[in-house]
């Protein structure tokens, strides 16, 4: 698995005049993916190889989404995909996902 690999594929969001590195989701999914494949087998049955990996999936993961803990990255992994889908709902539909306030 060549990790530093992953952390190329960033797009950067504007946020209060800072940029913030925005994980590509294609490789958050992947991570996600074999997060729970890992969790399977080491659940099935201990390999010391895949508790490694395992390790180091959970590590990729944290640092992806900026947290210490996995559980906090796949909340936060989960809601980054959720919001691509729902922006790439709206693009079919026609819109561009803005509103105007009031």
């Amino acid at each position: 698995m060549n990790v530093s690999a992953w952390f190329g594929h960033t797009q950067r969001k504007q946020r209060e005049g800072r940029y913030v590195l925005v994980p590509d989701r294609k490789v958050v999914r992947e991570l996600l993916t074999r997060y729970a494949s890992l969790r399977i087998a080491q659940a099935e049955r201990r390999v010391p190889t895949a508790a490694r990996e395992l390790e180091d999936v959970s590590y990729t993961l944290c640092v992806m989404m900026g947290t210490s803990d996995i559980t906090d990255a796949i909340a936060k992994a989960d809601a980054l995909l959720l919001t691509k889908e729902r922006s790439e709902e709206a693009d079919a539909d026609g819109e561009n996902g803005l509103t105007l306030v009031g």
